[in-house]
Order: structure tokens, then C-alpha cells, then sequence
């Protein structure tokens, strides 16, 4: 690492459970329990992804985002001669998975955008995690570099249009009484990108081969998915007394049932050994 980098790693906050160095828009921490008893869609859309990963079984595979490790699970029993590292940056999604898969898979609290594994990897696996990173430039480049040349890069997160009219209400409930003084200055966690502007980024941070498309599904939720996951940067700025009267307010403007137009953004790249060397 460059003398330069060196201090931007030490100049970013860091996580107070594990020591990593964290980006701002990923300073709060997630209910994992909850999260994996209700992130049904998400692991539905994960082995969707994984139909289109065709292995040999010896594969070092990075699981970019692993949440509570229900996809790294999936990732590991398919290659049963390789490797699986899972990275995340929620100290409680990282305690979660390494409980669930023990030596299946190792687990790294780490920020993505500063991404350093014990070795490079063959394949760059990722699922409903991208569109909580601002910086997509930082993070391809930093995928890249974790990467062998050749490696395969296949990933799906939320993409332009995600849930638009769902975050529509919620924005105009966080501008009412009593929640709008908490959320002056907040900052949208959310970098719901279209097709186009990954495939650039993409092909900026050396990948080849790069397709990226844009594809709806519809979710109908329970309360705790959307509290758990939908709003759940929208809860942070709020006192404990406020957030479930937050909830019950974007809720009731909703109607029922709520029904969820999720755009999910798919990219699939292959990291250029030309271009690395």
C-alpha cells in the first residue's frame, strides 16, 4: 500500500468491534439475527445469480457483502477443494456468519473499498450489498485488485428506479413532525446506479467482458423486512421512541398489502490480465 493510501485508511473512521476502516455511509451496523430470518428475497435473488456461476469446485471465491452468511454457505458447498472468504463491514453481520458457518468460510470485517485478502481470488461473488457503497469507482478498483487475472466478477445489487415510490413516501414522512429536525443534514445511504454508468465503471477499473442490465421484481413484505431492511438507514438518526412511529407512518401510506417494485442492477466482468500487468 502507497504512503498516500496509507494515510486515507488512517484518516477514515473506523469500526469500534473490529478495527477496520470504515467509509462514512457505512458507519451503522444491521440487526443481523433479524435480517437473516427475513432477507427471503434477497437469498431467492442470490441463487438466481448462482445458476449463471458455473464452478470447477476448487475456486477462491470472495463473498463481497456476506451479511449473515446464508449466500457464503451456499458459495462454500459448492466449492468443496476451495476457498470462501466472506467480507462485510456490520460487525454484527461478520459475528453472525462466522457463528453460523465456522471453518466453511472466513470471515473479514472490512470495508470493500478497502478491501485486502490473504490471496487473490478467482471469482468476485456479490449480492444485494453494492448499493450501499457511494463510491462505485473506489469499489471496483478495489475488487479488481483483489483478483486474479482472468477472475470473474458476478454481482447483483438494487439499481435505478429501486423501490422509488416506497423511499418517496419515506422521505416525505421523514420531513414531518416530529421526525424532521433528525433528519437535517442526513445523508441518502443509497447509490442506486443504472446499467450504463456501472458498465463504465466497470470497464474504467479494467474489467473486460462487462454486462450489466437492469431487471424488476416485486416483494410483498412483512413489517419486519421493512423495517429491517428498507428503512433501516432511515431509523438511524432516530431516538428509540420515534422509530417504530416512523415506521407505522411510512406504513399507513402505503396501503396493504405493500407491494414493493424492486429493480435489481446485475453486472457480470472479467478482471483483464493485460491491463493489470
Amino acid at each position: 500500500m502507497s504512503v498516500s493510501a496509507s494515510a486515507r485508511v488512517r484518516s477514515r473512521p473506523r469500526c469500534e468491534r473490529c478495527g477496520a476502516p470504515v467509509s462514512a455511509a457505512a458507519e451503522r451496523d444491521w440487526d443481523a439475527g433479524t435480517y437473516d430470518r427475513v432477507s427471503d428475497p434477497q437469498f431467492g435473488w442470490a441463487l438466481e445469480q448462482l445458476t449463471r456461476l458455473n464452478l470447477a469446485g476448487d475456486e477462491v471465491i470472495l463473498d463481497a457483502g456476506c451479511g449473515s452468511g446464508r449466500v457464503t454457505g451456499e458459495l462454500a458447498g459448492r466449492v468443496p477443494s476451495g476457498r470462501v472468504y466472506g467480507v462485510d463491514v456490520a460487525p454484527s453481520m461478520v459475528e453472525h456468519a462466522r457463528r453460523a458457518l465456522g471453518a466453511k468460510a472466513t470471515i473479514l470485517c472490512q470495508d470493500l473499498i478497502e478491501l485486502e485478502l490473504p490471496e487473490a481470488v478467482d471469482v468476485v461473488f456479490s449480492n444485494a450489498t453494492f448499493h450501499w457503497i457511494h463510491d462505485h469507482d473506489a469499489l471496483f478498483s478495489a475488487l479488481y485488485r483483489g483478483m486474479k487475472s482472468g477472475g470473474r466478477l458476478l454481482a447483483q445489487c438494487g439499481g435505478l428506479g429501486n423501490i422509488d415510490s416506497f423511499r418517496q413516501i419515506a422521505d416525505e414522512a421523514a420531513a414531518e413532525e416530529p421526525f424532521a429536525p433528525y433528519f437535517e443534514g442526513w445523508r441518502r445511504p443509497w447509490n442506486y446506479a443504472s446499467a450504463e454508468e456501472t458498465a463504465e465503471g466497470l470497464s474504467r477499473a479494467g474489467f473486460v467482458e462487462v454486462k450489466t442490465w437492469l431487471q424488476p421484481k416485486r416483494v410483498e413484505p412483512q413489517r419486519a423486512f421493512v423495517e429491517t431492511v428498507c428503512l433501516v438507514r432511515h431509523v438511524d438518526p432516530l431516538p428509540d421512541e420515534l422509530r417504530s412511529r416512523f415506521v407505522d407512518r411510512v406504513l399507513a401510506e402505503c396501503g396493504d398489502p405493500l407491494v414493493l417494485d424492486y429493480v435489481r442492477l446485475n453486472m457480470s466482468a472479467v478482471a483483464d490480465g493485460a491491463i493489470r500487468a
